[in-house]
């Protein structure tokens, strides 16, 4: 997966088709999740499309998601917030302000409300992961 920097880098000298050209890229790019993952357990709350997160990983010191969404656009929203956190210290990530390393995507002008509305869950699931593996 490229980091989120590399990405951003990408994204800048893009327009806004090819913006989502990207993202549709960046989400086919995601690790693949198996089928018997994508249960109600797993499933994020509060998503326009169905949103799956899973962390794949017990280790504190480098935590790792397996994520898969049933929308293209909104499999590479999701894509760039894995990007955000994947393969980072479960401490960092906890401490980490994961809508501030996403705000220079403005994906809020970007996109409609309800393809972003459910990536404060996303983030806050994410997080809370990391804080009981940190703790």
């Amino acid at each position: 997966m490229r980091s989120l920097s590399d990405i951003l880098e990408e994204y800048a000298f893009l327009d806004g088709d090819d913006r989502y050209g990207l993202l549709i890229e960046l989400g086919r790019e995601l690790e693949p999740m198996p089928q018997a993952l994508k249960t109600d357990a797993t499933l994020v709350r509060g998503c326009s499309a169905a949103v799956w997160v899973y962390p794949a990983g017990a280790d504190s010191d480098k935590l790792h998601f397996l994520a898969d969404s049933n929308a293209a656009i909104t499999k590479g929203i999701v894509a760039l917030v894995i990007a955000a956190v994947q393969d980072k210290p479960a401490a960092e990530v906890a401490q980490m302000d994961v809508m501030a390393a996403l705000e220079p995507f403005q994906l809020k002008n970007q996109l409609s409300s309800n393809r972003t509305q459910g990536v404060p869950n996303m983030i806050a699931l994410v997080k809370e992961h990391a804080a009981r593996l940190a703790a």
